[in-house]
């Protein structure tokens, strides 16, 4: 079976094709035959469409004067043309998986696309602006282009459907829960998988142990689990809320918010913007949202602001890890993903650091050597 994956962000699109066996799962993460990606610039009018294959095959193209719909055609166009061809024709392609940001209360499991589940992820547009909408245009292309076949939703909210209340509910008037104001957290397919991946390494039950997920890239948060289960998360309501993030700001006192609103005149969209897009590493450093740049103006330039962004990042990281633990009353593994989890050997060492107190320690040497799906922790002597 041939899956087509789509991973839809507010200036991203990312995809891969994969082959999977019809007769049996995978028991580990299957690689890619095809990889693409496209970065759209700011008007969404010039794209920078990646290309790579399994095979070796490579294509770069920016692409200017048309449509975000055009751009995707053009980049799996390259599945069946040129250096990086994998099919012969597009019509190969059994299922396209899709990941949606927002599924409200209602989805909590993947599922088929139909007109009734397009109309819902349009309607939960307002909870993730600059997600879903993008999702679905994607969804949208890829009827045009390979016409009626099956299409699949995965919303990032499901895996975090088994909140308890006491950790989805908003400590406000009851009427929020009435209206679907509630923590519906975020990253869920990234928990899901990594929590299920690391046991496996482990060689342990899922549904026995305590684990923490880390999930750090541009967007951060941290998911407790529990006998395979999430009881707690960082994100909220919206992906805003929680760890200090590249270009978002996290969690800050509401308070805050009103003052500016009443004071400063800041008007609701310039308020959205600057906790969205000028805040977390980017507004504290005055330099990136990428935590690389901001790491070299540190130690290439003991850049005191971006010294400052780094110690925040850490402090909250350790603060919010600390919170899960309550949460899970204990701690089995401690779980690292997305492009800084994956590639900070520093921020894995600065997070662990806190927590010698419950046995956690990890091995410098193994946490140095760019470690993909491995056990990095220092073994305990018996």
């Amino acid at each position: 079976m041939k899956i087509l994956v789509l991973n839809a962000g507010s200036s991203s699109q990312k995809s891969c094709l994969y082959e999977i066996p019809d007769e049996a799962l995978p028991t580990q993460a299957p690689q890619p035959l095809w990889e693409g990606k496209i970065n759209w610039t700011q008007d969404r009018n010039v794209a920078e469409i990646e290309v790579k294959t399994a095979a070796g095959g490579t294509l770069q193209k920016s692409i200017s004067g048309d449509s975000p719909q055009g751009h995707l055609t053009y980049m799996l166009n390259t599945l069946n043309h040129d250096a990086t061809k994998v099919i012969d024709q597009l019509s190969e392609i059994d299922v396209v998986g899709h990941r949606i940001v927002h599924g409200g209360q209602n989805y909590r499991d993947s599922v088929v696309i139909t007109e009734d589940v397009k109309k819902a992820i349009a309607g939960l547009s307002n909870l993730a602006p600059a997600h879903n909408p993008v999702g679905l245009e994607g969804i949208e292309a890829i009827e045009k282009i390979l016409g009626d076949v099956t299409q699949v939703a995965a919303f990032d909210t499901g895996f975090h459907g088994t909140l308890p209340d006491a950790a989805a509910i908003y400590p406000g008037p009851y009427e929020w829960v009435e209206q679907g104001i509630r923590r519906y957290g975020f990253h869920g397919i990234s928990h899901q998988y990594c929590s299920q991946r690391a046991v496996q390494i482990l060689g342990r039950d899922v549904a026995s142990e305590r684990l923490i997920v880390c999930h750090l890239g541009n967007g951060c948060s941290l998911a407790a689990i529990k006998n395979g289960r999430s009881i707690d998360t960082t994100m909220g309501f919206t992906p805003l809320e929680g760890l200090m993030m590249g270009s978002r700001s996290g969690s800050v006192d509401p308070g805050i918010l009103i003052y500016l609103l009443r004071h400063c005149n800041y008007s609701v969209e310039k308020l959205d913007h600057i906790l969205n897009k000028d805040s977390g590493l980017k507004g504290i450093s005055g330099i990136s949202s990428d935590m690389r740049e901001v790491r070299e103006a540190m130690s290439m330039t003991g850049n005191s602001r971006a010294q400052l962004a780094w110690d925040i990042y850490v402090h909250r990281l350790r603060s919010g890890i600390g919170a899960m633990l309550t949460s899970l009353n204990g701690l089995d593994a401690l779980i690292f993903t997305a492009g800084v989890g994956e590639h900070s050997a520093e921020i894995r060492q600065a997070a662990c650091e806190a927590f010698g107190f419950i046995g956690l320690k990890i091995d410098l040497e193994k946490n140095q050597q760019q470690p993909v799906d491995e056990d990095i922790a220092t073994p305990i002597q018996q």
